[in-house]
């Protein structure tokens, strides 16, 4: 009988060994050689002899590597886990510039090392199409099928992306963080903005009562019942200013949280408190000249 078998080398030898045949050394050269640019070398034999070597290589995506690196910016750890020999996946980590990687990986070691990031406090995304990756995908936070995928995959995952690009992944992460900067953002300055009206017109109206406070009305507001109503307007025009900013998102890029931090504290913290002595101070100005107040 003629049995012909195609796959990875380790199983191959152990095919043709039950066939009394061998893995000779210039075969075994040819799969390292393959292994090391990065491709993935399946070994064809019929029965006891060896046929060749078929070289199978993955096309990295351009400007994947660029997406890594910005991930990395931001303090996201990228870690390609595979099937391939050790050798294969160092080759295509390389190449993509991811962080880690963990080579011949099974359905069962996906799962083990997704819960060791948890267990340390991380969230965990995962991308992936095939069946045995459907139990990592369902104990991933956030899990991403492919719509080239297969079914267990796509029911397992919490998003499919109908593109099948595994980059996908990297764009739902930024508008993840966008969405988390423009929040802090917006919350960063409503709370700045708040503490400097009441800063800007508890002065004011507090020298009806106590006249010594004067000496805190440093904007010099006209009356206290213009400074109840320029603050009035400045609210209503502060939130209509802010609309485009929540629709549109806070200026984002790839950054530590420490920097975004840092960032939004200087422009939205440092702004939320200036902006309201210079509006209401504006406004005031506007309204005793019109002799509303």
């Amino acid at each position: 009988d003629i049995h012909i078998r195609k796959g990875a080398m380790d199983s191959v030898s152990k095919f043709v060994e039950n066939y009394g045949g061998i893995l000779d050394a210039e075969c075994r050269g040819i799969c390292e050689k393959i292994a090391k640019e990065g491709a993935t070398p399946l070994v064809i034999a019929v029965n006891d002899k060896i046929l060749g070597v078929v070289m199978l290589k993955d096309i990295v995506k351009p400007g994947i590597k660029d997406k890594f690196a910005e991930l990395r910016a931001m303090g996201i750890k990228t870690v390609m886990i595979t099937g391939d020999n050790p050798l294969t996946a160092a080759a295509i980590a390389a190449e993509a510039g991811v962080d880690d990687f963990v080579a011949e990986a099974t359905p069962e070691t996906k799962i083990r090392l997704i819960q060791k990031y948890q267990q340390e406090g991380y969230l965990v995304a995962m991308t992936g199409d095939g069946t045995n990756d459907a139990p990592a995908l369902a104990q991933a936070d956030v899990g991403l099928a492919m719509n080239s995928g297969t079914q267990s995959a796509k029911e397992a995952a919490n998003m499919i992306d109908l593109d099948s690009s595994p980059t996908k992944l990297l764009e739902i992460v930024e508008v993840g963080k966008q969405l988390l900067s423009t929040r802090g953002a917006l919350t960063t300055f409503s709370i700045a903005n708040d503490v400097a009206k009441y800063f800007a017109v508890i002065p004011a109206l507090a020298v009806i009562i106590f006249p010594s406070l004067a000496v805190l009305n440093i904007m010099d507001l006209a009356s206290p019942k213009s400074a109840i109503l320029s603050a009035v307007i400045f609210n209503a025009l502060i939130i209509v200013a802010l609309i485009p900013v929540a629709l549109r998102g806070a200026a984002f890029k790839a950054q530590s949280e420490e920097t975004a931090l840092r960032r939004n504290l200087t422009i939205y913290g440092l702004g939320g408190i200036i902006t309201p002595f210079i509006g209401i101070k504006l406004i005031d100005m506007v309204i005793s000249a019109l002799g509303l107040a």
